[in-house]
């Protein structure tokens, strides 16, 4: 079904410190960077939940920037996949860091979030 015509278009938030915004092809991919914990979560669920507002998202989160994350950065990720999944999307990590994987195994998401090594279609 066709946007309503008179229902505006999600824009992403600004640019800050920890998360943007981009399109890549069919994909939305929001950048992460630096240290992501409970300081500054907050921060990429802005841009998270901006992406995942849109009918059938296709997001990435592309962590490869990212130099730490814990469990505020993992809850984060779960709300935003669990409504990417709700509007008829999907949401995956990009991620090629060890460290990722061994956190997404701790946690028990490496099943829901199997990172993949960079973004499809990209050039490398």
């Amino acid at each position: 079904m066709p946007p309503d015509q008179d229902e505006p278009v999600p824009v992403p938030p600004a640019p800050n410190a920890h998360a943007h915004t981009r399109a890549v092809g069919a994909f939305t991919v929001v950048e992460v960077t630096g240290e992501i914990d409970l300081a500054t979560a907050e921060l990429v669920a802005e841009h998270l939940t901006a992406a995942t507002r849109a009918p059938a998202p296709d997001v990435l989160v592309d962590l490869r920037q990212v130099a730490f994350l814990d469990c505020s950065c993992l809850r984060v990720l779960c709300r935003a996949e669990t409504r990417a999944r709700e509007h008829g999307g999907r949401l995956r990590l990009v991620s090629d860091a060890p460290r990722v994987r061994r956190l997404l195994v701790g946690a028990g998401l490496l099943r829901r979030f199997p990172p993949l090594p960079g973004i499809p279609g990209a050039r490398t």
